[in-house]
């Protein structure tokens, strides 16, 4: 009885490094920073139509003058352990 539990026991590790070897490595791909220029954000534009809703309406491309804080910081360091 034991020695059947201590049979399972082996081949499930020799068949778990097994599987381990065989199975496929990841890919990794190196992130790229975004920039300013990666959003698209609606602008102001002197010249053009403000619309007047009432209610509840998705507008497409608002006028908006002002969307936050927005700025670029570089990256100092890469991060994660090898």
């Amino acid at each position: 009885m034991v020695w059947n539990f201590v049979v399972q026991i082996v081949a499930s590790l020799v068949l778990t490094a097994i599987s381990y070897a065989l199975s496929p490595k990841p890919k990794t791909e190196v992130p790229k920073a975004a920039g300013l220029d990666d959003f698209d954000l609606p602008t102001a534009e002197e010249g053009r139509p403000i619309p007047v809703v009432f209610g509840t309406v998705l507008l497409r491309g608002p006028n908006v003058v002002w969307a936050g804080d927005l700025k670029v910081d570089p990256i100092r360091k890469k991060g994660g352990k090898k």
